[in-house]
């Protein structure tokens, strides 16, 4: 695909609100003792139960670094680990009350950060804008590196 105009202010748009996005998570989860990472790992246990190889392949970790990360979410009441439902040798992790709270807590601070660039748009635009990204964000982007590319001038 050739870029254009509509794509480089596409890919623009969504890099300048990714790190706005990210500014306000990563200094809302240093106010918790968290990192970004440990964020992403709570929002995506919100609602799933995967495997510690799975978690680690879509956060791009290798497990003993997730497995390094899962201990001190651990420690702090926020995580456990259990074996899966299917297969007793697998690992899965699982959110427990108090990581489901503080997940809460954590997404209203966020959406109440947001609120006034939200808020600029009226619902119907925000219902419209949650819809234009969804096959954007489903399925999710590999986290394995792309391909190296070439440099210019060599075969």
């Amino acid at each position: 695909m050739v870029p254009d105009d509509s794509t480089d202010a596409l890919v623009d748009g969504l890099v300048r609100s990714a790190f706005q996005v990210m500014g306000v998570l990563t200094r809302i989860g240093a106010e918790h003792d968290l990192s970004l990472t440990q964020l992403r790992v709570l929002g995506i246990l919100r609602d799933r139960r995967p495997r510690m190889s799975d978690l680690a392949a879509f956060l791009g970790l290798d497990k003993s670094t997730l497995s390094g990360l899962i201990a001190r979410a651990e420690r702090r009441g926020l995580l456990t680990r259990g074996t899966g439902p299917d297969d007793k040798r697998a690992v899965v992790v699982l959110i427990t009350d108090a990581g489901r709270d503080l997940t809460q807590r954590l997404y209203e601070e966020v959406r109440d950060t947001l609120a006034p660039a939200t808020g600029r748009l009226d619902p119907k635009q925000r219902e419209q804008l949650a819809q234009l990204l969804e096959p954007l964000l489903t399925p999710p982007l590999s986290a394995t590196p792309r391909p190296e590319r070439p440099v210019r001038g060599t075969p």
